[in-house]
């Protein structure tokens, strides 16, 4: 009885996976209107561990395509490009730039980008602290300038 009870819980909960499969996940590029420009190496570290959610260069990988981890990345990416999309960059004014570059800071001194759950598929995208005082020394030098204007 146990069993009969067991394969029909199984195969509920097969059936219930295989059909979320069918609902639509958005995960397109859209076309960049321009790209980061800064120093190199702060492009370096924006495009190793920001661009997958903050750019419309986003790499999707084959488990971005099942559900339901395929619903959390794909609102993880929406959420972060209307937060900040490193692929429009340069459609920013200079003084909406320096407000980006701050909290770009702000969220890495915080540990709260990139995301944990990102990292753990993702080890390459982790900052270092040389990374750290990099995006630390470009970012406040931006900050204090824009602080007299």
């Amino acid at each position: 009885m146990k069993d009969k009870i067991l394969n029909i819980i199984l195969l509920i909960i097969i059936t219930l996976f295989v059909a979320i499969q069918f609902i639509p996940v958005k995960t397109n590029n859209p076309p960049a209107m321009s790209d980061f420009s800064g120093p190199e190496n702060i492009e370096a570290i924006l495009q190793r561990s920001c661009y997958d959610c903050h750019s419309n260069l986003t790499h999707w990988p084959w488990y971005s395509q099942v559900a339901p981890i395929s619903w959390i990345i794909s609102h993880d990416v929406q959420e972060g490009r209307e937060y900040l999309n490193l692929s429009n960059w340069d459609s920013l004014t200079p003084k909406k730039q320096a407000h980006k570059i701050e909290e770009i800071w702000a969220e890495i001194e915080k540990g709260d980008m990139p995301l944990k759950r990102y990292l753990f598929l993702h080890r390459v995208a982790r900052l270092s602290a040389a990374d750290k005082e990099a995006v630390k020394n470009w970012a406040i030098p931006t900050v204090e300038e824009e602080s007299f204007h």
